[in-house]
């Protein structure tokens, strides 16, 4: 199997789960969140959320030196060929889903990725999303 150099933007259920479990599947995993007390507690080993078997992944790829905690966007678009977007989309006042962040995480990464990064929509979005995301990235 192929091992990739794998961005997460969001360190929540979603992304923290994904990025351990990929850590763990021997990709190298940058995850970044604009939390600072979220990735400073990463990086001591407390994790935000409780998944069965979760921290022991964590502490595994952290000692295997294939996951890595930051929050400089940079260090994701200088280093990884593949960036997944696990930011929230709570609900709006509307009702609908607020985009704002997955939004506001492909402007990050627009101006410094490659040219052919992947970008991977983790996040939960309406339909149309991609097209928007697309045409912004």
């Amino acid at each position: 199997m192929d091992k990739f150099r794998i961005g997460i933007i969001g360190t929540g259920y979603v992304g923290l789960v994904t990025g351990a479990c990929l850590s763990d599947m021997g990709h190298t995993v940058y995850c970044m969140d604009i939390d600072e007390k979220v990735i400073k507690d990463l990086k001591s080993g407390q994790l935000p959320i409780y998944e069965p078997g979760l921290a022991e992944l964590v502490a595994q790829g952290k000692e295997r030196g294939n996951l890595f905690f930051t929050t400089y966007i940079e260090e994701v678009t200088d280093n990884c060929e593949i960036i997944y977007l696990a930011v929230g989309t709570p609900q709006s006042l509307d009702g609908g889903a607020d985009l704002s962040q997955i939004y506001e995480a492909a402007r990050s990464i627009r101006d410094s990725a490659s040219r052919h990064t992947i970008v991977v929509t983790k996040s939960t979005v309406p339909v149309g999303t991609g097209g928007g995301l697309q045409h912004l990235l």
